[in-house]
């Protein structure tokens, strides 16, 4: 078997332990004599799957039982339009921080259900970094103040996170979830994409503060009502079931590498393996503000365009794919989500040093 490093932005690599029990389980889970993806969501097989990975994201995470664990569909866009729906009916309004090209279409999403108050933005410097916050323009009487924690596409990623007072503060994490400690009780609703960090594309987790619940707009599909998919588990519909079972996998191998406290200790030395490296070059150039550097997604380019595609072909001959830029910025991006190994980041800055040294 010859694996590559895969440094997609999602989706992306995943546990090489999990694919391996997925392998050995794809025809006959655990004696039951079929693949996980046949099974009934209404088992009791497949039932106790679930409540397995709800059960270890909730210890990952540290979620009390004040909230709601929702495993849906439609990824975080079909949330872009949840959130004000299940949230915006207070006063109408709410506070976004225009800080990348995700957190930009969630904005432009909910000002079809209501006022959108855009705090701070630095869309005008291509997303660059992670904007200053004035609390002086936040609305107290916003119905919720949402930011997107890290910026996959321009990787940048909030340092600090911001105080919003009794302001239920929404999160889309789809890019770092579980990749660093978060207190969720800082949050009023925590979602994330599952195909970064989570598991495979075509799961949605949805973290919601019980008390939120039951707050949706008359025009709400049902299946986008958190509190009515939290009535019905998650299952008024069939929910993504392979998704979650792998999800579950994934989850499971974190809690091996010490869980969200340990793995995020290795995220911050990979990181640092390639920003020193940048850093230390006069032939690389970072995209991102120092200060608002994400450790998932790091962003770069080499002197020219054409450098750009030298070092992206090179590199997949080496064994070393999809560290392509995002089509809106160009340039290089690694993404080194959980999965990706430090051999992986240590194999890329080794070749980084020697394609500048033969391209100088």
């Amino acid at each position: 078997m010859n694996r590559v490093y895969n440094f997609a932005p999602g989706p992306s690599t995943m546990p090489q332990e999990a694919l391996e029990t997925a392998a050995r389980e794809m025809l006959d889970f655990q004696g039951t004599g079929m693949c996980v993806a046949e099974m009934s969501h209404r088992s009791k097989q497949y039932q106790a799957i679930f409540d397995e990975a709800e059960a270890t994201l909730r210890d990952l995470m540290h979620i009390p039982d004040t909230y709601a664990v929702l495993f849906l569909q439609g990824g975080a866009t079909g949330q872009f339009a949840a959130i004000p729906m299940n949230l915006m009916t207070g006063s109408g309004s709410a506070d976004y921080v225009d800080s990348g090209n995700f957190a930009h279409g969630a904005l432009v999403e909910a000002k079809k259900y209501g006022n959108v108050n855009v705090v701070a933005s630095s869309r005008d410097d291509n997303y660059a970094y992670i904007p200053e916050l004035d609390p002086a323009k936040f609305d107290p009487r916003a119905d919720y103040f949402y930011i997107t924690t890290n910026n996959t596409i321009y990787g940048t990623r909030y340092a600090t996170l911001p105080e919003t007072g009794s302001v239920p503060l929404v999160a889309d994490m789809s890019s770092n979830i579980l990749s660093e400690v978060y207190d969720v009780n800082r949050f009023g609703v925590i979602y994330a994409g599952a195909q970064k960090n989570v598991g495979p594309a075509g799961l949605t987790i949805v973290i919601a503060r019980r008390d939120l619940l039951g707050r949706a707009m008359p025009i709400t599909p049902k299946i986008m009502d958190w509190k009515i998919m939290d009535e019905k588990g998650s299952m008024l519909n069939t929910p993504p079931t392979y998704a979650i079972y792998m999800a579950g996998l994934c989850m499971k191998w974190l809690k091996k590498q010490g869980g969200v406290e340990g793995i995020e200790q290795v995220n911050i030395e990979k990181a640092k393996l390639l920003y020193d490296l940048l850093d230390e070059s006069d032939f690389y150039r970072p995209t991102a503000r120092v200060e608002s550097r994400s450790r998932m997604n790091v962003t770069f380019t080499t002197p020219s365009p054409e450098l750009d595609a030298e070092f992206v072909a090179a590199a997949a001959r080496q064994g070393m794919v999809n560290l392509k830029g995002h089509r809106v910025v160009g340039g290089i991006r690694a993404s080194i989500y959980n999965a990706m190994p430090i051999e992986g980041v240590r194999t890329l800055a080794e070749f980084m040093k020697a394609f500048e040294m033969e391209h100088k």
